[in-house]
């Protein structure tokens, strides 16, 4: 998947660069709203990630722009307002979807592969897997269609293991999707939640490999 990322903060763009390439993306950053202006309809693009307050030409300005030139590119809206009203301006304005900052990289790329496969025709705002479903819009998980109740972490651990199912993810990988750079982080902090979640929806949902992580097992 080609990228888009239009960011000005460049301690976040430089270390959502490194993310998204360590998720096998390729990735063009732009720092301001002119360059971007001048690159989003390129048909190269499968998504954009684009941040409102950007120096010379704003974030709303581009997609506008992008609208009114008929490129229907994918765009995701990154932003640190979480005002209602500024959530329905950018939509009205085009954007596919909005983040808040601060967000958690594996909330960001379920919203991205939604993005990319809404484009190509897939739409599917639904992560399933068996019984379980996690809608990617309201954040809410189920269990046999009822309501499971997660914290914040919980769900970004959930999510994380279920987009990746059958493949093996370390203790330290998951922290950082769930902790990012912050430190202080307990020792069995991760197995205390991969406990919660077991509890919740059921030993088997998760998988422990020993000595290397854990895994959502592929299912018949």
């Amino acid at each position: 998947m080609k990228v888009l990322l239009v960011e000005d903060d460049e301690l976040l763009g430089e270390g959502l660069q490194r993310a998204l390439v360590r998720e096998k993306l390729d990735v063009n950053w732009l720092r301001d709203g002119e360059a971007a202006s001048a690159d989003i309809c390129n048909p190269v693009y499968d998504t954009v990630i684009l941040d409102l307050g950007l120096p010379r030409v704003s974030g709303i300005e581009v997609l506008r722009h992008a609208r009114e030139n008929g490129c229907d590119v994918p765009v995701l809206i990154l932003s640190a307002q979480n005002e209602t009203d500024e959530r329905v301006r950018a939509l009205d304005s085009g954007a596919d979807d909005y983040m808040t900052k601060p967000f958690e990289l594996s909330e960001l790329m379920a919203r991205l592969r939604a993005l990319f496969r809404r484009s190509r025709g897939k739409s599917d705002e639904v992560v399933r897997y068996g019984d379980i479903e996690i809608n990617l819009s309201s954040q809410i998980a189920s269990k046999n269609s009822n309501y499971v109740e997660l914290s914040r972490r919980e769900y970004v651990l959930l999510l994380e293991l279920l987009t990746n199912v059958g493949r093996i993810l370390t203790k330290k990988q998951l922290e950082e999707k769930i902790y990012g750079d912050a430190g202080d982080i307990g020792s069995n902090t991760i197995e205390v939640y991969i406990h919660h979640l077991r509890k919740k929806f059921g030993n088997d949902t998760i998988t422990t490999v020993r000595g290397m992580g854990y895994l959502a097992p592929e299912l018949d």
